[in-house]
């Protein structure tokens, strides 16, 4: 394993920006110091550029098993790297669905063959697999995850006796997807009957509408705080749901959590006009007034965490009409250019987008030596350039499905250099593809 040096880097780390140098060594951060004269199998002068910890992006959709048409670990991880992602948690709604432990060792031996990034595989829940899922080993999967609201997959859970058995005895972190499933129902069979086969996406946030999620979300948190269960709620995306979220208590001693995602924070429902179905997904892309209370509800901290639900799907999929093209758009790759852009219009600090993106997780789920810039702990790190500009287009996009609603649009800053467990796993735009990420570890 090489030894990496790089010198006179403005680290941004646990809410501060230092300029020092930092020592990678046998997969750790070795030393951090205003100088370090050490030899190194590889010196990187970073002058002018940020070292931040790697991210960790707490919900993806890799496809695989399955589904590899779409994607797979390998293709998404390789996306993943190359923006300044080092970890991910992955959704069981494969095929099939992970909803036995050999199933979920399954995906563990495929990550253990493929992926450049380090990673971890969600438990899958169901009506009636409560035994598999109260096997989950608690220091070696991130969590298990109950989908409260129907989306790909099919792996609704609509039996309270089983919700409530599962909030009263997870021994591990519970992750929800919530939206009514009754009312989302209703709500299409209305729009059916209206609209037939000529219904636009721009009724997506129509029939998946706020009430579908507060409904459900208020549901898991009454759940969580009758059991006292360890819950996140995952992608909130309505102004309504952000009261359900306490802002005033540390995050490490909080029981009930969130998660905002990037596509939740960018668009809004009027971009259905321009990308239709490519920015379809569950939770839909609700009206203006959303994202920017969703984005100040993160930066006051009802919302721990900034995630993607990278989810990707075929061109020809997408250009189906709206009730056949699924829900779900890739994300991973650019999830920190889209931050960025927020950086530039003076919303949001590099310091705080470290926070939610990087050390929030890692906290949050227990994740054991890494999302920090410290001495001792793994090297996962990227750098960014953010003098650096790119276009986003099918040529410098490394999706399976290679495409992305961001397509023609230019962003200021880019990763130019990925560490994974000290290895630089991508440079200048090129793999090495060497070495592969490794299992995270959790501490609760």
């Amino acid at each position: 394993m090489p030894s990496i040096l790089i010198k006179n880097i403005s680290i941004v780390n646990e809410g501060n920006i230092t300029v020092a140098d930092v020592f990678m060594n046998e997969g750790r951060i070795a030393k951090i110091a205003p100088q370090i004269n050490r030899k190194a199998s590889l010196e990187i002068d970073g002058t002018g550029k940020f070292l931040m910890p790697g991210i960790i992006d707490d919900q993806v959709h890799f496809r695989e098993p399955g589904l590899t048409y779409k994607a797979n670990i390998y293709s998404e991880s390789r996306a993943a790297v190359a923006g300044g992602v080092t970890s991910f948690m992955e959704m069981p709604n494969t095929i099939p669905n992970a909803l036995t432990q050999v199933l979920l060792e399954d995906k563990y031996m495929i990550a253990s063959r493929s992926s450049l990034a380090n990673y971890s595989f969600y438990m899958g829940v169901s009506n009636n697999n409560y035994d598999e899922v109260m096997r989950t080993p608690v220091e070696d999967v991130c969590g298990v995850k109950i989908f409260m609201g129907s989306s790909t997959g099919n792996m609704l859970v609509d039996n309270e006796k089983a919700l409530e058995r599962i909030f009263a005895n997870a021994n591990k972190i519970i992750t929800t997807h919530c939206e009514s499933e009754p009312i989302v129902h209703e709500n299409l069979e209305h729009a059916i009957a209206q609209y037939g086969d000529s219904m636009r996406t721009e009724m997506h946030p129509i029939i998946r509408n706020e009430l579908a999620c507060f409904s459900s979300s208020s549901h898991a948190v009454a759940l969580a705080k009758k059991y006292g269960t360890r819950l996140h709620v995952l992608h909130i995306s309505s102004e309504e749901e952000i009261a359900l979220f306490d802002n005033t208590i540390p995050l490490a001693e909080k029981k009930i959590t969130a998660e905002v995602c990037v596509h939740h924070l960018y668009f809004n429902s009027t971009d259905y006009e321009t990308l239709g179905n490519k920015i379809k997904c569950n939770p839909a892309i609700k009206g203006p007034r959303h994202a920017p209370k969703l984005f100040d509800a993160m930066l006051r901290n009802n919302f721990d965490v900034i995630a993607t639900d990278h989810a990707p799907h075929t061109l020809d999929e997408k250009n189906n009409n709206y009730l056949k093209a699924p829900a779900g758009l890739p994300l991973i790759q650019h999830s920190l250019q889209l931050m960025l852009q927020f950086y530039f219009e003076n919303k949001i600090t590099l310091e705080r987008i470290v926070e939610k993106m990087c050390h929030a997780p890692a906290i949050l789920f227990g994740v054991k030596e890494r999302g920090f810039i410290r001495e001792g702990y793994y090297a996962d790190a990227f750098i960014l350039d953010l003098n650096a500009t790119q276009t986003i287009s099918k040529d410098n996009i490394f999706y399976k499905c290679q495409w992305s609603p961001l397509e023609g649009q230019t962003f200021r800053g880019l990763v130019t250099d990925t560490f994974v467990n000290g290895n630089i796993v991508f440079m200048n735009g090129m793999f090495d593809e060497s070495s592969n990420g490794m299992r995270l570890k959790f501490s609760k």
